[in-house]
């Protein structure tokens, strides 16, 4: 495998694949995606990326592939944002409004995608069926039977998709991970997460869209409606047609963390949250809590106030995780008995020369770097599609419990509500005409 910082050279990318469903979160096969050989390529080119979604995230995303290959070609709905990131690359990219151009390149191998979190369903399977290998911004749905899908379409496809829970990689939750998973903590029995508040607002002004963004474009799939300036770029989160607040956006890193601790699915949650009603403003749930059952017996509460991170708690003791720290008696136990990174077992598929990292953008140096390994050697990622299509449904599930107003029992095996017809149709959502995800 590559060192990170490395450069993977162009050659042969591989076309179909069947791979086999993880069967818990982040359960490691150990398989390669089977394959034949593509187009043949020189030893010394490099591997072409394009980089869709260039705002925010989309700028880090792009910044740490061009670590390992050229970026070729660069895609977003907004010109300033397009223009401003071409300018970034001295390759002088490709550019374009519309990622069905960038993906359809014979020199694009690589994708990142960093655009809303609408969009990431419907751009990955796209570009997986254009045969490019994915990198795609968390959450990867807006619903549970998206996920469904993006399954059928890696497995198919055979393409290599890391989801941006970069926290996988960043070793403080890791370790946590592999410490609850060791037995460290005894048996575990509860998860407490807090993922912070959700944003609310005043009536926002309804305006004429600037001439440089697309807004019909920017709005694909969900819903055509006037545009306001807070729907768009940053604060898209408060907006249930565009995500699902705090419980997908940090959602998608801490309740992923639990989940792929706890080593289970849950069976039932029961949420609870105020829905704001003014006109033209934020709409995600404020005051909001979350409580979960696991098939294993686990429990877990999601909370909006409180040190956010995540508080495990076993028979024989605790620890707490979040992007800062982790504390707890069986942390300080390491220095007597340790956990050699040798040792750690949820994802074998590590490079371990790769030096271990903490905080956001150390992190992401690993995830990426993880991402270009399975590029090359076509392994399954840390962050892969069966992993994280779980994990973000159960933070789906909180948001339908929330917006339903009630308790909710889940089938984990079929991934539907059990006798519950009104919370089913919650699974998917209205796609608008052109835009649909197929």
């Amino acid at each position: 495998m590559k060192m990170a910082g490395s450069a993977i050279p162009r050659r042969s990318f591989l076309k179909t694949a069947a791979i086999s469903s993880c069967l818990s979160p982040g359960f490691w096969l150990g398989a390669k995606l089977e394959s034949e050989p593509a187009k043949s390529r020189s030893s010394s080119e490099r591997v072409g990326v394009g980089c869709i979604g260039l705002r925010y995230q989309g700028s880090v995303l792009a910044g740490k592939a061009a670590a390992y290959g050229d970026i070729v070609a660069v895609c977003d709905v907004d010109r300033h944002v397009r223009d401003q990131a071409k300018a970034s690359f001295g390759s002088t990219p490709y550019s374009c409004e519309d990622y069905r151009q960038l993906i359809n390149r014979k020199d694009v191998d690589v994708v990142t995608i960093g655009t809303p979190d609408h969009w990431h369903t419907k751009m990955v399977v796209d570009a997986c069926r254009a045969g490019k290998d994915v990198y795609c911004e968390k959450p990867i749905t807006l619903t549970i039977d998206e996920g469904k899908l993006l399954r059928d379409v890696v497995k198919e496809t055979g393409r290599v998709v890391q989801v941006g829970s970069w926290q996988r990689s960043d070793q403080r939750f890791r370790l946590a991970v592999e410490m609850v998973r060791a037995g460290r903590l005894g048996k575990l029995k509860h998860v407490d997460v807090v993922l912070g508040k959700n944003k609310t607002s005043e009536s926002l002004q309804v305006t004429t869209p600037p001439k440089h963004l697309n807004w019909n474009l920017w709005q694909g799939q969900t819903p055509d409606v006037p545009f306001i300036e807070e729907r768009s770029h940053y604060t898209f989160r408060w907006w249930y047609e565009y995500s699902g607040g705090q419980m997908t956006d940090w959602g998608a890193h801490h309740l992923d963390i639990a989940q792929w601790a706890i080593n289970s699915f849950p069976v039932r949650v029961n949420g609870v949250g105020s829905m704001p009603s003014v006109k033209n403003g934020f709409n995600v749930a404020v005051d909001f809590k979350v409580d979960y059952e696991f098939e294993n017996g686990v429990t877990m509460a999601v909370r909006d106030t409180g040190d956010n991170g995540i508080l495990f708690t076993g028979d024989r003791g605790r620890i707490f995780v979040n992007r800062g720290k982790i504390t707890g008696a069986p942390v300080e136990q390491l220095k007597e008995n340790p956990l050699p990174r040798e040792d750690w077992e949820i994802y074998r598929g590590d490079n371990v020369e790769r030096p271990l990292r903490a905080g956001k953008l150390d992190a992401i140096i690993n995830h990426m770097g993880n991402f270009f390994d399975c590029v090359e050697s076509r392994q399954i990622p840390i962050s892969d599609i069966e992993s994280q299509h779980r994990s973000v449904s159960t933070c789906h599930l909180g948001n339908i419990s929330m917006r339903l107003g009630r308790e909710l029992s889940w089938d984990p095996t079929l991934e539907q509500f059990v006798d519950d017809t009104e919370a089913n149709q919650w699974l998917q959502r209205q796609q608008r005409e052109g835009f649909e995800v197929r």
